[in-house]
């Protein structure tokens, strides 16, 4: 095993997450992978896919809220996002500090 630095200055998790019969940030109109591929789409799109990562993540405990967005390392939550925000979210998410 080989300890390394961390490739990416921010890895953005979305939930993409699908449960038969019970809400999941990814089922049918709800919104998880289309918000998932907007989002790599802007990273892009600004030319910063080598600096931040998006990622279809799996269930982050959160269904009822979803579809849910983690942006690590910053610790930033953002819950109910619809496809909608996805233009606004990526302003502050290509934001590098």
């Amino acid at each position: 095993m080989q300890q390394k630095p961390i490739p990416y200055r921010r890895t953005v998790f979305v939930c993409a997450n699908v449960r038969e019969g019970k809400i999941a940030c990814a089922n049918p109109g709800r919104g998880g992978d289309e918000i998932c591929r907007a989002l790599k789409e802007a990273v892009k799109a600004a030319g910063l896919n080598g600096s931040i990562r998006v990622v279809r993540s799996g269930c982050l405990d959160r269904c009822g809220e979803g579809p849910n967005v983690f942006v690590y390392p910053e610790g930033r939550w953002y819950c109910g996002v619809r496809i909608e925000d996805v233009s606004a979210l990526a302003q502050e998410i290509l934001k590098l500090d």
